[in-house]
């Protein structure tokens, strides 16, 4: 069986809800200059992530990387963490 090379699509973001059960919501932010005035401008997006052992909390930074459809709104996995939450 050979094995393609497949690049994913990977963002990062911050989880900002994990009350699903192996789900966390990820907000992916990115600055774009509008198109007419110029100014810099923040557009965000929320996506849901797949989070098999539940082990990722809110206020976490993450990878994500596309993945086959595994729910009607999810198709995406959580790859790696980068920043853990700071305990307030």
């Amino acid at each position: 069986m050979t094995e393609t090379l497949v690049n994913k699509r990977t963002l990062t973001g911050r989880i900002v809800s994990d009350k699903m059960n192996k789900t966390v919501t990820v907000l992916v932010e990115r600055r774009v200059k509008h198109p007419l005035y110029g100014k810099i401008v923040t557009r965000s997006k929320k996506y849901h992530a797949h989070d098999e052992k539940n082990e990722f909390k809110e206020g976490d930074t993450v990878l994500i990387e596309e993945c086959r459809p595994l729910a009607k709104t999810k198709a995406w996995r959580v790859s790696k963490l980068i920043e853990k939450a700071r305990e307030v």
